[in-house]
């Protein structure tokens, strides 16, 4: 008999972000400030756990509110018009030798979307002061923007692009463990049983 766990992002402990080279010298640094998941587990292996992320996109930031507009309007995310960012997984391999896992899963943004490959950083399960159970993971990954469409660019005198199209992501996610339940669900359909059929 197997128990289906489910996980609850605490998004005062959690972070979504990313950065992009900027003028082919710096990078921009960014977050999400608004996100949930839905993440369930067979027991606590997370090599079954089935993973949905929702972005809400106009919570996104950069420090810098000019920037920000722009990264909102049609020129980016649309904000108006897609309203969230999503991520379903489709499968989590065993951890190599570093302890890491590569997470596959398909991303959706501005209506796009694309199979994506992340690597996931186990931290562990522990027990916080207040007795709740608490899992921890790293997820780093690269994209490029322009597969889903976001090709807004400027170019420089001298030469290349103001913005790159690689994306690095990094996340930090800290994870409660708010209770399980039996997944054996047994039907017993018989002759005179037609209520199933």
């Amino acid at each position: 008999m197997e128990n289906q766990t489910k996980w609850s992002i605490d998004q005062a402990h959690s972070d979504i972000t990313f950065k992009v080279r900027h003028l082919m010298i710096a990078h921009i640094k960014g977050e999400f400030k608004t996100f949930d998941a839905s993440i369930y587990t067979i027991g606590k292996d997370f090599t079954t756990a089935e993973v949905n992320v929702r972005v809400e996109a106009s919570s996104v930031t950069t420090g810098d509110t000019q920037r920000d507009d722009h990264l909102k309007a049609l020129d980016f995310f649309d904000v108006e018009n897609h309203k969230h960012i999503t991520f379903s997984s489709t499968s989590i391999g065993k951890a190599d030798a570093e302890g890491k896992h590569e997470l596959l899963g398909e991303l959706n943004m501005i209506g796009v979307t694309k199979n994506i490959k992340l690597n996931v950083e186990f931290g562990g399960i522990v027990k916080d002061p207040w007795g709740n159970e608490r899992a921890g993971f790293t997820v780093t990954g690269k994209i490029n923007r322009a597969d889903w469409g976001l090709i807004w660019n400027a170019p420089m005198d001298a030469g290349g692009f103001m913005v790159s199209d690689e994306v690095s992501i990094l996340c930090d996610i800290e994870m409660t463990n708010v209770g399980s339940k039996d997944l054996t669900i047994e039907l017993e359909v018989t002759a005179n049983d037609k209520t199933l059929l």
